[in-house]
């Protein structure tokens, strides 16, 4: 009701229902507050309609604060200053639904009861809050990055201290189980085996999610793959009444795969499965099925949850990055994404298959590799000879000497005539007093590391270049996996199985 009706009232009144900011002019009490006036914009901006009452908006009301102490602190500020300048509030719109604004307020004294007499201008900052917030969240994501590339740096040199270790007991766990007709030698043998594969896979982990890399490829069999990874899941779906059903193929065939990025791919799509099986029935039933589509020569594998469903017309988008139908905080959006490429990056498809109330299911197809692995006790065996294998020569250029020993002396079980070279140096003087058939080169060492001597050999023996086998214990993202990219040598990551490097020296010295 206007005070008066003099012009300048009825252009302060105009001004008043017209400004694009909330005006609010009432009392704040320790308790409560009283509303005299709200603009039409203040009643917008807190989710209510124009025509409600201005005594029934009362923002600034204990129970709008987010933050019960934000609201003793705005209350004890206006009190002794007497005004406050882009005071920053948490509040609660109509609906409970919480938003940023900024108060500029003068007041008068406070009476005996502690009330407080206000006149506040109040502006709806959510979004510059929200932007600003995206900025803060990028500098640290930047400060993250930088940490993880400094990690990074320190896990390389971890890596390659653990990898020759891990591949000296590989290799003479392997050199032994030949030999082994005790069953509780072979027993321990192949524990000895499984223990230091496991520990090299955690190097790998390390590697991957601190420089968000890519592991080594190896014939990996997919079925175990699921069943470490289940297992990984047993208690989860145990406490969340989850049921696992396996129905794995039988003599599946071995795909050429990251059997850790596979295990990534397994994590995110069980994870995802449980999730939304949870999130429906508080319960579930997970399938996971393995076969072999022999028409067209590939390996199948299928996760199915008998959940909600995904809708139909959401199914398209279910692999774009940060596409996402969980609520705020549980979920980036990016693991089917991440899982889309590490299966397509493996010459594989992945897909979706979904009807409402009936579950989904994700199938994962992987080429079948053509390459045999010998299995423990087996990994030495005769093999049919190439044309060069008897007698070639072959230098193995290792500055950890107990895996130089060791790799030297299953070449010549196997049948060649194996030399050692402490670094690249000596690598160097052997190569330029006699030729080799197949030089197994160490990528990191000390003096001369394995890229100078490709270029020493590619300047004085360019035929040789093409026989150099590499070994190392930290590549891909590196430098060392540009050069070897350029060189085109064969390279084996440490720690390697010896039936593996066997075979490599075979073809290349075939060649």
């Amino acid at each position: 009701m206007p005070l008066d009706q003099s012009p300048g009232a009825e252009a302060f009144a105009r001004f008043f229902e017209a400004v694009h900011e909330g005006v609010y002019i009432g009392v704040l009490r320790p308790d409560d507050s009283f509303t005299l006036a709200a603009n039409p914009y203040l009643k917008l901006i807190f989710g209510y309609t124009a025509d409600v009452p201005d005594g029934d908006v009362r923002p600034f009301d204990p129970d709008r604060f987010v933050d019960p102490q934000a609201r003793a602190d705005f209350v004890e500020k206006l009190a002794t200053g007497g005004a406050v300048s882009d005071f920053l509030l948490r509040l609660r719109r109509a609906g409970n639904r919480t938003f940023w604004v900024e108060v500029t307020a003068q007041a008068d004294r406070p009476d005996a009861s502690g009330a407080v007499r206000i006149e506040a201008l109040v502006r709806d900052v959510s979004e510059r809050k929200r932007l600003e917030d995206q900025a803060r969240d990028l500098y640290h994501q930047l400060l993250q990055a930088e940490k993880m590339a400094s990690l990074g740096q320190t896990i390389s040199g971890v890596a390659h201290e653990l990898n020759n270790p891990l591949a000296t007991i590989l290799t003479w766990a392997e050199r032994l189980a030949v030999g082994a007709r005790d069953e509780t030698t072979k027993r321990g043998l192949e524990h000895i085996l499984h223990e230091s594969q496991r520990a090299a896979r955690i190097v790998r982990s390390l590697l991957t999610f601190a420089r968000k890399r890519q592991s080594t490829r190896s014939l990996v069999d997919l079925n175990q793959v699921i069943r470490e990874t289940l297992a990984l899941r047993t208690y989860e779906q145990r406490v969340a009444n989850i049921t696992t059903i396996e129905a794995l193929a039988a003599g599946l065939p071995q795909a050429f795969a990251d059997g850790h990025q596979m295990q990534q791919v397994l994590l995110n799509l069980i994870i995802n499965a449980e999730q939304a099986m949870l999130a429906a029935n508080g319960r579930g039933t997970l399938v996971v099925r393995t076969w072999h589509d022999a028409a067209r020569d590939r390996v199948m594998l299928e996760i199915g949850d008998d959940g909600p469903g995904i809708p139909e017309e959401v199914q398209p988008k279910v692999f774009d990055p940060f596409f996402t139908t969980k609520e705020v905080g549980k979920g980036t959006g990016l693991g089917l994404t991440v899982a889309y490429a590490i299966i397509e990056e493996h010459g594989g498809r992945i897909s979706l298959e979904s009807r409402p109330d009936t579950g989904a299911s994700f199938f994962v197809e992987l080429p079948v590799s053509d390459i045999g692995v010998p299995a423990i006790g087996e990994a030495l065996e005769a093999r049919p000879a190439g044309r060069r294998l008897a007698g070639a020569a072959v230098l193995v250029v290792e500055d950890e000497p107990a895996l130089a020993a060791a790799v030297a002396d299953a070449l010549r079980d196997a049948g060649y005539l194996a030399d050692l070279a402490r670094d690249g140096e000596e690598a160097i003087e052997r190569i330029d007093a006699r030729a080799y058939d197949v030089v197994i080169c160490d990528l990191k060492m000390p003096r001369v590391d394995g890229t100078a001597f490709y270029r020493h050999a590619a300047a004085t023996a360019p035929t040789l270049t093409r026989r150099i086998v590499f070994v190392t214990g930290d590549v891909v993202g590196t430098e060392a996996e540009r050069f070897l990219a350029e060189s085109g040598c064969r390279w084996l990551a440490k720690p390697f199985r010896l039936a593996e490097l066997l075979r490599i020296v075979r073809d290349v010295a075939d060649a």
